[in-house]
């Protein structure tokens, strides 16, 4: 009896430092997940508080409590500034133990946040921002781009609308990195399948009163206005648009990057017909419902984006690896993404490669005419699907420093 109660006392005791020493990996026995986003600008129906919720049903869905780790959630609102975020991130780094941040809307927060990121050694994943540039010449090791990004939306949208009559182009552009890199990356498609490009004009973010641009775009009688904006700037765009009776004159307004939340604002008897690209879409299997079921109570009855859902697959995809792991050093568990294959139920299988960009496949919606709705957010209908290895960038062409060169 004696020897029974020593050998299990001895049992117990290694199973208590065995689990102690794999805790002991994990940066102060807690995993800590900084979700840093727009609560409060033109971008905070689309990311936002639901960036927060998809998080949390990623912990809880990962399973963490029953596994013994301990996993905890912080946010703040980057107010769509560089430096907003950049403070916000590195006393978050350097104070509050933050391990890894998630969502990073506005890609010119999302790349300072990077660099920041890649200074401290911890981790970013990135579902709202959208420059290719991530993933090209400002990539890094512990950076992993999750849902789409400007290159994916001119080549599925931006061919797609050339091979369908679309020739000329004029382009409205957001005035920053976001813009910039989705003009660019539509630009090259157009050119490539023939179009041209008639002129160009930039509008400062969160613009209220778009009347000066829509004047020049209506001026140059091209076929289609490039809006390469999004948000409240997409919003606000269309709806004046619509005022000057630029649809009605003849030309076609491209969303270049549509949610469905501003579909939602906008209503269906405006966004009719519009042809634009994403990654997911509540309605596009027993999954992807399941999930808005269990999201829409939690967000004020509104219905997830693919930036929530994005959130949702990257931040339950770092959760595996550092269990995997047994680790939260930032490039480590980098590297352990990429090794590990990707699978959740909104993305489905997948693979993040090399250069940080997780592939999956993308999706061409037309929004449905009124008569077409069976009621709330049944907004879209299937066009086509780009296969995962067609959808983003050949990781040969985008100049990262990661990727060797053959």
């Amino acid at each position: 009896m004696i020897k029974r109660k020593l050998m299990a006392s001895l049992v117990s005791g290694a199973l208590a430092l065995a689990a102690g020493a794999a805790q002991a990996q994990i940066s102060d026995g807690v995993i800590k997940i900084g979700v840093v986003t727009d609560m409060s600008g033109l971008y905070a129906d689309l990311t936002g508080n639901g960036s927060v919720v998809a998080a949390r049903l990623a912990v809880e869905d990962f399973g963490a409590a029953k596994k013994g780790m301990k996993v905890e959630i912080i946010s703040a609102d980057h107010q769509n500034k560089p430096d907003v975020g950049s403070s916000i991130v590195r006393a978050w780094f350097d104070t509050d133990k933050v391990d890894v941040i998630a969502d990073a809307p506005t890609s010119s927060v999302a790349l300072a946040l990077s660099q920041i990121t890649r200074d401290k050694n911890k981790v970013m994943l990135n579902s709202g921002a959208a420059t290719s540039d991530l993933t090209g010449k400002a990539c890094s090791p512990n950076t992993v781009h999750w849902t789409y990004d400007t290159w994916m939306l001119a080549n599925s949208t931006g061919s797609a609308i050339v091979k369908t009559g679309g020739s000329t182009w004029f382009f409205l552009t957001a005035d920053y990195a976001f813009g910039h890199a989705l003009e660019r990356d539509t630009e090259a498609v157009v050119t490539k399948n023939g179009g041209k490009i008639l002129g160009k004009v930039r509008a400062p973010l969160n613009t209220q009163d778009f009347s000066s641009f829509l004047l020049q775009a209506q001026a140059s009688k091209a076929k289609i206005i490039g809006l390469a904006n999004a948000g409240g700037d997409l919003i606000n765009s269309i709806k004046q648009a619509g005022e000057f009776g630029i649809t009605k004159g003849g030309q076609n307004l491209a969303g270049l990057l549509v949610f469905l939340t501003d579909v939602h604002a906008l209503g269906l008897e405006k966004t009719q017909g519009l042809i634009f690209t994403e990654t997911f879409y509540w309605d596009l299997n027993d999954q992807t419902r399941a999930f808005a079921k269990r999201f829409a109570p939690l967000n004020n009855g509104k219905y997830p984006t693919m930036v929530h859902a994005g959130v949702y697959g990257a931040v339950l995809h770092y959760l595996k690896a550092v269990e995997a792991l047994k680790s939260d050093d930032g490039t480590k568990v980098v590297a352990k993404m990429k090794e590990m294959p990707t699978d959740d139920p909104l993305f489905g299988k997948g693979m993040i490669r090399a250069d940080g960009r997780k592939i999956h496949p993308a999706y061409l919606f037309e929004v449905k005419k009124p008569s077409e709705s069976k009621g709330p957010y049944d907004y879209y209908k299937l066009r086509a699907t780009v296969p995962a290895d067609q959808a983003f960038r050949p990781i040969d062409q985008g100049d990262c420093p990661l990727v060797a060169k053959k």
